[in-house]
């Protein structure tokens, strides 16, 4: 039988950037009945935010596919640690790597020891972010807005550049954007701009490396259950009923996307997004 996702949670609250394990109930990071292919076998795979939520759903399926992986994340070491064990317990390498994204020199370095451990760098998965909301543009202060731009799009750029230096042809890149670079959001006015500019980075960057045979793609969820919902809604417990499905997604609803858009089985695709976004109809 398989598990039924919930459609409302219980009242919680965390401080940014969230911790998974302390999360009532804590999201579905895999389905049981997922059953890995080697769609991505002994590939190498760097993925940002991948402590928790949606980027630690990535590295466990992406594991689950073969590939080996690094995760980057800021400071949630427990979490972090828990990543690298569900890895390993599907048989794959898993090396942790804390430190700031904002900070050029540190990408750099990231880059450098996932090439150093691991070899080489065949995918990476663009994911880490922050959001605060507010409900008027006034009270967005200019620290709140640097602190957005140079987490959720700086290191889409810094981290990249690094990473290309050692990526090959049929290398992939995946960028996560979300459903408000779409349809707006007017609580997070900073956060979904953020958002529509990794769309725009995605197509940009698509095109620019066309000609070197690496693709970049994107995923846009919609509500989907991880660490920075609690961690910076103050009532958590309608999350994501306003969807067309009533509920919010899970991490292992979104993570097969990745896995899609990084295999070969998405070989003529580059520049395009999927909506993971429990049935909102939006373009692009």
């Amino acid at each position: 039988m398989k598990k039924k996702k919930p459609n409302k949670f219980p009242d919680q609250a965390q401080g940014q950037p969230g911790d998974q394990f302390k999360m009532l109930p804590e999201p579905e990071i895999i389905r049981e009945d997922y059953k890995g292919s080697k769609k991505l076998d002994d590939k190498i795979a760097l993925i940002t935010g991948g402590d928790s939520g949606i980027g630690r759903s990535v590295a466990v399926h992406f594991a689950r596919e073969g590939a080996h992986v690094a995760i980057v994340y800021l400071e949630e070491d427990e979490d972090a640690l828990e990543t690298k064990k569900l890895v390993e317990k599907e048989n794959r390498k898993c090396i942790i790597i804390a430190g700031d994204l904002r900070q050029q020199s540190f990408c750099k370095a990231a880059v450098e020891r996932c090439v150093e451990v691991l070899k080489k760098i065949d995918i990476l998965v663009n994911n880490a972010a922050v959001q605060f909301p507010k409900d008027t543009l006034g009270e967005i202060t200019n620290k709140q807005l640097k602190t957005t731009f140079e987490t959720n799009i700086y290191p889409y750029f810094y981290i990249t550049r690094a990473a290309l230096e050692h990526m090959d042809e049929g290398g992939a890149i995946v960028n996560t954007s979300s459903v408000t670079a779409y349809r707006g959001s007017d609580h997070l006015l900073d956060y979904s701009s953020t958002k529509g500019a990794i769309v725009a980075f995605t197509r940009s960057l698509s095109q620019n490396l066309v000609k070197r045979k690496i693709r970049v793609n994107g995923v846009a969820p919609g509500p989907i259950w991880t660490p920075l919902i609690p961690a910076t809604f103050d009532d958590v417990t309608d999350f994501g009923q306003d969807t067309p499905m009533g509920r919010a997604g899970q991490p292992s609803e979104v993570a097969p996307a990745y896995v899609f858009l990084a295999s070969a089985d998405a070989s003529y695709i580059t520049g395009q997004f999927i909506h993971v976004n429990g049935g909102e109809q939006i373009g692009g």
